[in-house]
């Protein structure tokens, strides 16, 4: 069974930071490109940041110089580190598999002062 298990968000002020985890099982992680997407209720789901199992990344323009993805296939585990963080951040976030549509359960991420 497919699992991914998203962690680390909270409640930050503006400028502040967040390292999000996304915890995988059920498959090989080494094999997959994972990505980061986020959701703001009324709205679509936003692509954040991809890593290749190359470790190659790429970026939304949106958080493009402030987001950083990385993983650790030993540890099953893909990562989103988010610096300083702005209310349009605010959004649940989400670790797919890149080229699938099924994702976690999601880590809120709120942004206020």
């Amino acid at each position: 069974e497919v699992q991914l298990l998203e962690s680390g968000g909270g409640l930050v002020q503006p400028g502040g930071s967040l390292r999000l985890s996304c915890e995988t099982s059920g498959f090989p992680l080494k094999s997959y490109s994972m990505s980061w997407v986020r959701q703001v209720p009324g709205k679509g789901l936003e692509w954040v940041a991809t890593i290749t199992t190359s470790t190659y990344t790429t970026y939304s323009p949106p958080v493009k110089g402030r987001f950083t993805i990385s993983r650790d296939d030993a540890k099953s585990t893909v990562y989103l580190q988010l610096n300083n963080l702005k209310t349009d951040d605010t959004a649940m976030y989400y670790c797919k598999r890149t080229a699938v549509t099924e994702r976690g359960r999601g880590t809120q991420v709120t942004v206020s002062s």
